[in-house]
């Protein structure tokens, strides 16, 4: 690699509080286009994020409550998630109205105009045009205050509506007296268990002047109320609203933080809030778009982790219990398959004590919850996304030397994240990679477990924990047990070979959010040994030329993620995030300077679409703060710490440390290498002192199951190794159940289960891979199928002999062995080649509620000698409830006792059709999965 040198100054000035920072930052940045932030007020990881909502759909362009292409709001709630692909929050709404107060949302709602719309950091502003309102939001850490101008005389109302946005599971209001009342908002939706405590002050008295409740059993909920007051033309009323995850005592301890009345003291200190952690970065630049790009991106980063404790230290933990955090400050809010990328390591440069203090809140959850969390949203895990990358955060910590949380209890919540036997990690563990067989997004996942294992051992080398470390290391090398060196890409793998037909462009259930090509370069924690496995420095210099200028156009699943292309290469999803940088790794910094500077210059732009994808809880942001100052953490938890470091894109830079120290990397100067800005020199520096692995062997053969028989292959990527074979079969007819060296490929005509290794030679020292198996069924019978329909290329379960071959599928559908149908009827003749009696057909079929797989409303069955004139068999409606949100596998069976001769058979299953208006997908169109037809 060819470092770019600049000078580095280490400075003790301090940084004017006079400056103004967040006079930059333009909030409606990503509230267009796909970047699913919300322009509202609120403070640096602040508890509140109050803003206006003009979305309630669940909607994915509304994630964030509100998009720019919008004209209505809903009202005001105090919860929002900046930049999620899934919805969420949206507690405790409030809207001002005049007149006669309704519960409707499309009465209570308004138009408004950009034109009368002003947001800043920590300020939010607009007029409600169906009664001239003016509104005015601003917040402290945990509470946020509104003010409402009635710009002509009557009624007021302000409408708290506890139904807004997600399922609410239970509401309740306190009315302590005419200024002051208690909300509690527990409720459903990504978070499945989330409890919002309130307390509601007005600053004049209001009359409950109308309510919605509803009773049962069990409880008296409130739904809705308003609040209702006379005003004069341009009265004010002034609302503060506080928040606690744990109680109402919480809630009012926490409304302390506003002890008065005045609005503009509160912005002021909302605005001194940013300016001090703004101020941590300094830019200088003659350009006010580059000003206002950087310093809301660097906004857009600290708007989360949120805290999420009161005043006196008491939070929700994962167990639902109270719980006092003691000696650190507890956070929500990780959307850790992001942002271990590139906004943690951001904080471990600017926010050491935030970064121990997520550490801390970690392990509290991992001793509450069983596990470190993967991605959390108010004490709930979503299980969202895949790996186990708090460990990356936790080792990057480590290895840079940052202290305040137990590093022995944080190694001990990481060693038990990655050894229990869920999400497809007991093959993993096992076999050494996972397979569409065992758990779906199987590429992603290995490669990501290999990273997060990489990041285990780091930890278990500097604790010294030897016998820890070589297994975690091992573990690390999973990756090239996917790699398939024939074709240069990770690939699938099913039943002990490759998956085919393989397209690098295809997106599907193989990989999480993305294709093979934006996976194929993610092995950050050995890139020395990827550009080896492609063949070397030009190789691998090839392909990355390859990636980025071939069709910017993907095949298979459409998904909306995956945007901002260049070539293959995805700005707008995270796994391409570091691809640019890899460059630098060949010797070709220039072209790393070329591909950042563009993605700068034309991903990032001062308008509400000015998100190329997602901002993702500040991951897009991050990597535009770090790259725009020269320098990005393509291996976080790196022992040999180093950032990766390019051409600068500002003049001079200053980064305040938490020493107080002021660190300055200056363009113009090319003095100093800074690969280790803004660190101590104490770094680790390990030798390598583990063993490599032997990647697994390839059981090729061209299907699953077969009729006569079935020719196998095994491959090694070394044709030098040496592969043992064992065969189980219930003859054994040819290994007599002992492993045999393979010399030739050989057929089966029995279902057998073949077991194979490879074996190497090493320094005269015998070295050998972890042992994989491949299952091959001989057909039950010789029956043939014409599918009528046309079944999504998706989900094709090894095209139309799949619902013959006597291999059932799972509820996990991901895995592939099911069909799907989309908008359409499934209708398909099975030929039995002879007449025969038939008593029983039957049908396997699958509901997955919430991702639009329903059940058929009914099977419909008919039989034929002939193939023209059909007699009707038998149907069977369906009985399973469609809101039943587990997975559910049903036959849907037809007896008939006697028996009818036939030798065709009909199956038409009914679609459910349109998605009704309780699904999120309402309107959409709902798929058939079906598995196997049986007939006896």
């Amino acid at each position: 690699m060819k470092p770019f040198f600049i000078a580095l100054a280490f400075l003790t000035t301090t940084i004017s509080q006079a400056q103004d920072y967040a006079k930059h930052v333009n909030p409606f940045i990503g509230t267009g286009g796909h970047g699913h932030t919300f322009p509202g007020a609120t403070v640096p990881y602040g508890m509140v994020q109050l803003s206006p909502d003009t979305r309630i759909d669940g909607s994915w362009d509304g994630c964030g409550g509100y998009h720019y292409s919008d004209n209505l709001i809903y009202g005001f709630s105090h919860t929002h998630l900046n930049g999620t692909g899934v919805s969420d929050y949206g507690d405790i709404m409030l809207m001002p109205t005049m007149g006669e107060p309704s519960f409707d949302n499309k009465v209570y709602s308004s138009t408004f105009s950009h034109t009368n719309e002003k947001a800043s950091a920590g300020f939010y502003a607009v007029k409600l045009d169906k009664h001239n309102i003016d509104v005015r939001l601003t917040t402290s850490t945990r509470v946020g205050f509104h003010e409402y101008t009635f710009n002509k005389a009557g009624q007021a109302n302000i409408i708290l509506d506890l139904r807004h946005r997600d399922k609410l599971l239970e509401g309740k209001v306190n009315i302590i007296d005419n200024k002051t009342i208690e909300v509690l908002r527990r409720s459903e939706a990504w978070a499945r268990d989330q409890y919002v405590y309130a307390r509601i002050e007005f600053n004049v008295p209001m009359m409950n002047s109308k309510g919605i409740k509803n009773s049962n059993d069990l409880d008296i909920q409130t739904l809705a109320l308003s609040f209702s007051k006379q005003v004069k033309k341009g009265e004010k009323i002034l609302v503060k609203v506080s928040l606690s995850p744990t109680s109402y005592e919480g809630a009012k301890l926490n409304s302390s933080e506003i002890k008065h009345w005045d609005f503009n003291k509160v912005h002021k200190d909302a605005i001194a809030l940013w300016n001090k952690e703004l101020s941590k970065i300094e830019v200088t630049s003659d350009d006010k778009d580059k000003l206002a790009i950087f310093y809301t991106a660097l906004y857009h980063t600290m708007m989360q982790p949120n805290i999420a404790q009161d005043l006196d230290g008491k939070y929700r933990g994962r167990d639902n219990q109270i719980h006092v955090a003691e000696g650190f400050d507890y956070y929500t809010v990780f959307s850790l398959w992001d942002t271990f990328r590139g906004a943690h390591p951001l904080y471990t440069l600017i926010d050491k004590k935030r970064t121990a203090d997520y550490i801390n809140t970690f392990i509290k959850q991992y001793e509450q919850g069983g596990r470190l969390p993967v991605w959390e949203l108010a004490s709930n895990e979503t299980d969202c996304m895949i790996g186990y990358h708090s460990v990356s955060v936790i080792a990057d910590a480590m290895v840079k030397g940052i202290k305040g949380f137990d590093y022995e209890k944080a190694f001990e919540a990481s060693k038990a994240s990655a050894m229990r036997d869920v999400l497809g990690l007991d093959a993993y563990k096992k076999n050494g990679f996972i397979s569409i067989d065992d758990e779906h997004e199987s590429v992603s996942k290995t490669l990501e477990y290999a990273y997060d294992d990489w990041c285990i051992a780091q930890m278990a080398q500097i604790l010294n924990k030897q016998e820890d470390y070589q297994y975690f290391m091992k573990r690390s090398q999973n990756w090239k047990n996917i790699f398939d060196w024939e074709t240069g890409f990770m690939r699938p793998k099913k039943n002990g070979g490759w998956d085919k037909p393989f397209d690098p462009r295809e997106v599907n259930n193989n990989f999480t959010e993305g294709n093979s090509w934006q996976y194929s370069f993610f092995v950050p924690q050995d890139i020395e040994g990827m550009i080896a496995a492609y063949g070397g420095k030009e190789k691998f210099e090839a392909k990355l030329d390859e990636m980025f200028n071939s069709e910017s156009k993907t095949t298979g699943r459409e998904q909306v993620d995956v945007t901002g292309l260049i070539g293959q290469y995805a700005h707008g999803n995270e796994p391409s995030h570091h691809m640019a940088y890899l460059y630098n790794y060949v010797g070709k910094p220039e072209k790393t300077n070329e591909k950042v500077k563009y993605i700068l210059d034309n991903f990032y732009t001062n308008t509400p679409d000015g998100l190329i994808g997602n901002e993702d809880c500040g991951q897009m942001s991050a990597w535009y703060v770090l790259s725009s100052m020269g320098i990005y953490s393509v291996t976080p938890g790196n022992p040999n710490f180093s950032w990766t470091v390019i051409e600068p894109f500002f003049d001079e830079i200053k980064v305040k440390l938490e020493n107080l120290n002021d660190d300055v990397i200056n363009k113009k100067l090319r003095i100093v290498d800074y690969s280790t800005f803004g660190f101590d020199s104490y770094y680790l520096r390990f030798p390598k002192n583990y063993m490599d692995i032997i990647p697994v062997p390839i059981i090729q053969a061209d299907s699953k199951a077969f009729r006569d028989n079935l020719k196998i292959e095994l491959k090694s990527q070394n044709s030098n190794n040496e592969i043992y074979f064992m065969i189980n079969d219930k003859d054994d007819y040819l290994a007599k159940k002992i492993f045999v060296k393979y010399t030739k490929p050989f057929e089966i005509n029995e279902s057998s289960k073949i077991y194979a290794f490879v074996k190497q030679d090493i320094h005269r020292k015998n070295i050998f891979s972890d042992t994989i198996s491949a299952s091959f069924f001989k057909k039950p019978n010789n029956y043939s199928i014409n599918i009528k329909s046309i079944y999504n290329p998706q989900y094709h379960a090894g095209g139309p002999e799949g619902l013959l071959d006597g291999i059932l599928g799972t509820e996990n559908w991901r895995k592939g062995d099911w069909q799907g149908y989309q908008s359409q009827d499934f209708e398909a003749v099975v030929d039995l080649k002879e007449v025969k009696t038939v008593k029983e057909i039957s049908a396997r079929f699958l509901q997955d509620s919430r991702s639009w797989i329903l059940m058929p409303t009914k099977v419909d069955y008919y039989i034929s000698e002939d193939n023209v004139n059909f007699t009707f068999f038998g149907s069977v409606n369906n009985t399973l409830d469609p809101k039943l949100e587990e997975n559910t596998i049903l036959n849907f069976t037809s007896n008939e006792t006697k028996g009818k001769k036939a030798r065709y058979v009909k199956v038409i299953a009914k679609n459910f059709g349109k998605l009704p208006e309780w699904h999120q997908g309402a309107g959409g169109d709902a798929f058939i999965f079906v598995d196997e037809i049986t007939i006896d």
